[in-house]
């Protein structure tokens, strides 16, 4: 198979699928490197193959990829061919009657062809497997899923079942990046050599989590290949070194405490696990990303800037409060005013009010449609914030439904947050929480709605229920429907800050929140991390007056202008109670990334030196644009009382023979080959410590 510029080829030896090769087109035209050659001593030759998916019977001791309680599956090979060619058997597609986990967008935005549909059998037990294999039109991002049928006479139970396995050769040991966090921390880059063993990050929460975000990079000091997760639940990615030289990433869904039932006849289908080759090393691999999360999309069109009103005033909402920060919003160049949490009833704090979505007559006293409308007349859109998968105790929804939250029999609930968690996949909570979102959204002009997710799952039990795949699934539907009935509606998605960032997410929202910490220091940390693996059109960025808190040196407010920039810039500070001349800044920053947040969108990026240094930036670039956010987040260069020289940023991917021109007042042109070879020269001081840079090519 072939993506935009790589190949994937995999050949079947025996009953087995194996890597032949995966790099530029045209790696094939030789020696695997997948092969081995020598006995295999006290395993299984699927144990040291490059083999694409195995159960337990066939991968028995280095990690199977499919495993089914009581059982040990051994398969053979019944059919393998273009994706859109019937089993030759007659009996139809695995995937017949089973519904889609992890599809992470629409398919004819996804689909490039057909790619390769496998299917193995398992006489015995009666299962039948198909693989599938394709890579995402236009990009070198290939995409793996399977589907595990119970074609037997009595129920199974699957009790390890990933999405893929992905190979690379690693004879000298692997280097394995990934982004590790806490709340308030996401996104923190990481790595460590793995010679021999295994590494694994998951999350076990029933979401994707702050700890760990659902994808790695494997580098073999040639090149740099990546797996990610469309998966918004538990989940599991496991990264072998084997002593033979290869390096094996199995990704899927966790089932540790949560197996999956199967009744005769019922499938399931993973969720989609993305591969890819770069040989740009990670920061490659990140454009990858990026060029897919892209396709994803329904739209990369420049994101509206919003002002959302936690900050100034957490759950103290009022009518005229709320408009007395509108109508300084709009003064700002301010395009959506999104009102946050505080606006329902029994919302005076964090104990009650969670599933009443009823704005509330007290703070609204003129009626909440009058409001909208005297926010709207402003020239803003309106957005609105929710959680409508939690609710409190203290509510009329669950004195009425105490029945629909998580719990286990004879045993107290727990609380996190003053909240419990609705059990989404019931129909009737699914029916509920969809229903009130649309009546919202078609009652209202609300043009962007914040979806928050403030606590994992914690106990529950609703007998052989696949509870985290029928909650997944149920999120995914909900999200679909809104996307389909209210199109105009710019949906964003926030889990107690970042922690339901993954690719399904990224296909069905249009914006992400990378975290809840808004300072300086430690957002720039957070927000390169997260440009590692995602697109800057899902990055919601806010500037606010937060102190650090785990960097708290001072930064000015230029900085996190700046920083806000890299992304979708918004502004979440008490905005009443800035100066005129603050306020004059913050309109002009405002206007400054109006003027280039179509190349931020769009444009190819590339990090350039380290949030830990006085030479850190972020490169677009868009045709003949070049935008740079540039930051000084380590010590002050460039005082005059001692000898010093320009901090300066080697830019990427220009044409060296061409010049490049700033478009803004600065007054100075250079050659391609200056930015490549020197950089871009600032000067940072005490009062200067950032800036945002518009090139274009003359």
């Amino acid at each position: 198979m072939t993506g935009a510029t790589t190949e994937y080829t995999v050949a079947a030896v025996g009953d087995r699928l194996d890597l032949v090769a995966w790099g530029p087109v045209g790696v094939s035209d030789g020696p695997s490197p997948y092969a081995f050659h020598g006995k295999v001593q006290y395993m299984l030759p699927g144990d040291v193959a490059a083999v694409e998916y195995a159960p337990d019977g066939l991968r028995p001791f280095l990690g199977a990829d499919l495993a089914v309680a009581g059982q040990v599956l051994t398969w053979r090979l019944r059919s393998i061919g273009p994706a859109d060619t019937p089993d030759s058997t007659g009996t139809g597609s695995a995937s017949d009657g089973g519904q889609h986990d992890g599809m992470v967008g629409d398919e004819s935005r996804t689909g490039a062809g057909s790619g390769l549909r496998a299917v193995f059998v398992d006489d015995v037990a009666g299962v039948e497997v198909e693989l599938r294999w394709r890579f995402a039109a236009g990009t070198d991002v290939v995409e793996r899923w399977a589907t595990v049928r119970n074609g037997g006479a009595e129920a199974l139970t699957l009790v390890r079942m990933g999405s893929a396995g992905f190979n690379v050769p690693t004879p000298e040991g692997a280097a394995v990046s990934y982004l590790w966090g806490q709340w308030s921390q996401e996104f923190t880059p990481a790595s460590t050599t793995l010679k021999r063993g295994r590494f694994e990050i998951g999350s076990s929460q029933g979401v994707t989590g702050h700890q760990f975000s659902p994808t790695v990079v494997v580098e073999n000091g040639v090149a740099a290949y990546g797996v990610g997760l469309a998966w918004s639940g538990s989940w599991s990615i496991a990264v072998d070194g084997d002593v033979a030289g290869l390096t094996r990433v199995r990704a899927g869904r966790s089932l540790d405490g949560a197996p999956i039932r199967l009744g005769p006849e019922e499938s399931v289908v993973s969720p989609i696990a993305a591969g890819v080759y770069s040989a740009d090393g990670a920061d490659g691999v990140a454009r990858q990303w990026h060029a897919y999360e892209r396709l994803l999309a329904r739209d990369v069109s420049p994101r509206k800037v919003i002002y959302n009103s936690w900050e100034a005033t957490t759950f103290d909402v009022s009518a005229a409060g709320q408009l007395a920060l509108a109508e300084v919003a709009a003064s700002l160049g301010v395009e959506t005013f999104v009102v946050d949490d505080g606006w329902f009833v029994g919302r005076g704090n964090d104990h009650g009010g969670l599933g009443d979505w009823t704005p509330d007559p007290a703070k609204f006293p003129g009626g909440f449609g009058a409001f909208v409308a005297a926010v709207r007349e402003k020239g803003l859109d309106f957005g609105l914030w929710v959680e409508p998968e939690m609710v409190n105790p203290q509510s009329a929804l669950y004195a009425a439904h105490p029945d629909w939250v998580y719990r286990s029999a004879g045993r107290a609930k727990t609380t996190i947050r003053n909240q419990y968690l609705l059990d989404l996949g019931r129909e009737e909570v699914f029916a509920f929480v969809r229903d009130t979102l649309d009546g919202l959204l078609t009652e209202y002009p609300i043009s962007y709605l914040k979806w928050d997710f403030n606590r994992p799952r914690t106990e529950a039990d609703r007998g052989a229920a696949d509870l985290d795949g029928s909650h997944v699934r149920n999120l995914y539907r909900v999200l679909d429907f809104l996307r389909e009935k209210h199109p105009a509606v710019t949906i964003e998605g926030c889990a107690a800050g970042g922690a339901r960032v993954d690719l399904a997410m990224a296909a069905r929202t249009d914006v992400l929140w990378p975290s809840d910490n808004t300072a300086p220091l430690d957002r720039l940390r957070i927000q390169w991390g997260f440009l590692s693996a995602h697109a800057p059109h899902l990055m919601s960025s806010w500037v606010t007056d937060a102190d650090g808190m785990f960097d708290d040196r001072p930064r000015s407010p230029a900085f996190r202008f700046v920083l806000a920039s890299a992304g979708v810039l918004g502004i979440g500070a008490d905005i009443t109670r800035w100066s005129a001349t603050e306020r004059a800044e913050a309109a002009e920053w405002v206007q400054r990334y109006k003027d280039v947040r179509d190349v931020i969108m769009r444009g190819e990026v590339h990090r350039i030196g380290s949030p830990d240094s006085s030479r850190c930036a972020v490169q677009y670039t868009l045709g003949d644009r070049v935008v740079v956010c540039a930051w000084n987040a380590g010590g002050i260069d460039g005082r005059d009382g001692v000898p010093a020289r320009d901090i300066r940023i080697p830019l990427r991917g220009l044409d060296p023979a061409a010049r490049y021109r700033h478009r803004t007042a600065v007054k100075a042109d250079y050659s391609g080959a200056h930015l490549m070879a020197v950089g871009l020269p600032v000067r940072w001081t005490p009062a200067y410590d950032a800036d945002l840079f518009d090139l274009e090519r003359m």
